[in-house]
């Protein structure tokens, strides 16, 4: 899950306690939130600045309604901090992976929300050394 660090980072997320993941408007993105479930792990990863995944958030509410959607289309989840990352792990690293080069985070450079795979998961998670 992507956001630009400016707009809402990850310090923000930790000092909310539970955060909303919205304003979601990429078709793929919207249907990447509405398959996530309660309990789910993700990425927290900033965009812009940093291009970094910085830490790992967990679903604590799925199916819901974008808020800052007046037409009730797009989807939305709700989130919570769980583990700030012990390093780090930056786009140049994921990319310097060839197992990665299939990753949506590396084929959808714009996609806000994007499926990562538990083989996935678990090369970045060694990156990020946990």
């Amino acid at each position: 899950m992507k956001s630009e660090p400016f707009e809402y980072s990850w310090d923000d997320l930790v000092a909310e306690k539970e955060g909303v993941w919205s304003g979601v408007r990429n078709h793929k993105a919207k249907n990447n939130l509405a398959e996530m479930e309660v309990g789910e792990q993700a990425f927290f990863y900033h965009s812009r600045e940093g291009l970094e995944i910085v830490g790992i958030c967990e679903i604590s509410e799925s199916g819901i309604l974008d808020p800052t959607d007046e037409t009730g289309k797009w989807a939305a989840v709700k989130v919570v901090p769980k583990t700030k990352l012990p390093h780090a792990v930056s786009l140049k690293q994921i990319k310097a992976e060839p197992k990665l080069a299939d990753c949506e985070l590396v084929r959808y450079s714009r996609l806000s929300v994007a499926e990562i795979k538990p083989d996935e998961w678990s090369m970045i998670c060694a990156l990020a050394g946990i």
